[in-house]
C-alpha cells in the first residue's frame, strides 16, 4: 500500500464484476467484501476513495442500434449496497473521465467515497487507450491496483492509468498483496504432497497451467467435461461427451510428461452420464471408458469421488480450479460437493488449500464452505496466468 494518505484523493481500481439477476440485484457480493479492507484502509488515513471498476462486457453486448446497454450494466446498481457494506453514503457519478466524474472528483471531501460509471463503457478501456488513462489519472493524487481478477488485462483502467503516476504515488492494495502471497504459497514452496484438482469444460483452457503443474505437483486429479477428451486420447469411448479432438495428440503428450515426471495423473475411474443435457435426463453410472452412444458424461462418478478424497485427505497443499461436473444441476452436482467438503476435511487438519476461477468459487459458495477453506481468490484467468508464471500486466504497472 501507498504511504502517506492524508488528504489525497486516492483511485482505485477494484473488480466489483459481480452477478447481477434480471431485477439488476447482487446475487454474489464476494468480490465487493474482498475489497473492503483496502477501500477502508485508506479512508481511515484520511484520503478520500475514487472507485473504478467494470461490470460486464457492454461493449460486445451492444443494442440492435449499435448503443450500449447502459441500464443493464451500469455500476449504480451496486451503489446502494456499497453504501451498507461501508456504513456511509457513497457517491455516484454518471460518467467514467466526464464531467460529471471530474465535478465530483473536485468536490470530493476527504472520508468520502465515489464510484465512475463502468470503465468498460469507455471504447478505450480494454485497448488500454493512452487518452483515457491520462483521463483516470487526473481523477486523482494517487492510484492503488486492487483488482486482481482484471490484473492480466493489460487495460486503460488496470494499466496505462499507472503511467502517469510517479512511483511512490501508485501501489497494490491489500487484496491483490493477499492475492499474490497465496498464489506463492502453492508457486513457490508447497507443501507436499501438493495435488492439483483441474475440472472445467476444456482442455485448451488448462494447457499451460498442467504444463507448469507437472514441474512441481504430485498428483493432478481430472475432472469437468476435459475429462473425455483425455478419455478419448487413451481410445475410450466416450458417447456423446464433451470433446476436443484437435487436442487429442496434447492429452497424449500431457499423460506422457505426467508419466515421465512422476506424477500421478488421474482421471475418474467411473462418470455419472445423462441422456441428455438437462437436470432430469435418465442417468446412471458407466466406466468412464465405456460411455454409450447416446450418453453423455455429466459428473464423476461414486468410485471416483472416493479416490479423489482419499488423494485430497492425504495432501499438504491443494489447488482447485474448475468444477467436476454440471453442479449448477442437482443431480450431476455431487461430485464437484464431495470434493468441496474433501478440500475443506483436508483444511482442518493443517492443509493450504486454494479454490480459484469463477466456477470453483461458485462451487465452494454454493456447498457452503467457503468458510473452511484456506483462500478463495477473486481471478480466474489472472489467477491460472500467475500460476503459469506469466507477467500480469496489472502488477508489473504499478511495482
Amino acid at each position: 500500500m501507498v504511504k502517506d494518505l492524508k488528504g489525497k484523493k486516492v483511485l482505485i481500481r477494484v473488480d466489483f464484476n459481480v452477478p447481477l439477476n434480471k431485477e439488476h440485484e447482487i446475487t454474489d457480493d464476494t468480490r465487493m467484501q474482498k475489497a473492503l479492507p483496502t477501500i477502508q484502509q485508506v479512508l481511515s488515513e484520511g484520503a478520500s476513495v475514487i472507485l473504478m471498476s467494470h461490470l460486464g462486457r457492454p461493449q460486445k453486448k451492444k443494442k440492435e442500434d449499435g448503443s450500449i446497454n447502459v441500464e443493464k450494466f451500469s455500476l449504480r446498481h451496486l451503489v446502494k449496497h456499497l453504501s451498507d457494506l461501508l456504513d456511509q453514503e457513497v457517491i455516484f457519478a454518471s460518467d467514467t473521465v466526464g464531467p460529471d466524474a471530474f465535478d465530483k472528483a473536485l468536490a470530493l471531501m476527504p472520508g468520502q467515497v465515489l464510484v465512475l460509471e463502468n470503465t468498460r463503457f469507455e471504447k478505450g478501456e480494454k485497448s488500454g487507450d493512452e487518452e483515457l488513462g491520462a483521463k483516470l489519472a487526473k481523477l486523482a493524487d494517487v492510484f492503488i491496483n486492487d483488482a486482481f481478477g482484471a490484473a492480466h488485462r493489460a487495460h486503460a483502467s488496470t494499466t496505462t492509468v499507472a503511467k502517469h503516476f510517479e512511483a511512490d504515488e501508485k501501489g497494490l492494495g491489500l487484496l491483490m498483496e493477499t492475492e499474490i502471497n497465496n498464489a506463492k504459497k502453492v508457486l513457490n514452496s508447497p507443501a507436499r504432497p501438493f495435488t492439483a484438482i483441474l475440472g472445467g469444460a476444456k482442455v485448451s483452457d488448462k494447457i499451460q497451467l498442467i504444463e507448469k503443474l507437472l514441474d512441481f505437483c504430485d498428483n493432478i486429479l481430472i475432472g469437468g467435461g476435459m475429462t473425455y477428451t483425455f478419455a478419448k486420447a487413451k481410445h475410450g469411448t466416450i458417447g456423446d461427451s464433451l470433446v476436443e479432438l484437435d487436442y487429442l495428440d496434447l492429452a497424449r503428450e500431457l499423460i506422457e510428461k505426467a508419466r515421465e515426471r512422476n506424477v500421478d495423473l488421474y482421471l475418474p475411474q467411473d462418470t455419472t452420464i445423462a441422456s441428455g443435457f438437462a437436470n432430469d435426463a435418465e442417468r446412471k453410472v458407466c466406466p468412464t471408458m465405456e460411455i454409450p452412444d447416446g450418453w453423455m458424461g455429466l459428473d464423476v462418478g461414486p468410485e471416483a469421488i472416493e479416490t479423489y478424497k482419499k488423494v485430497i485427505l492425504e495432501s499438504s497443499t491443494v489447488l482447485w480450479n474448475g468444477p467436476l461436473g454440471v453442479f449448477e444441476f442437482e443431480n450431476f452436482a455431487k461430485g464437484t460437493f464431495s470434493i468441496a467438503q474433501a478440500v475443506a476435511d483436508t483444511t482442518k487438519t493443517g492443509a493450504f488449500t486454494l479454490i480459484g476461477g469463477g466456477d470453483s468459487v461458485s462451487a465452494i459458495n454454493k456447498s457452503g464452505l467457503a468458510e473452511d477453506v484456506s483462500f478463495i481468490s477473486t481471478g480466474g484467468g489472472a489467477l491460472l496466468e500467475f500460476l503459469e508464471g506469466k507477467k500480469l500486466p496489472g502488477i508489473a504497472a504499478v511495482s
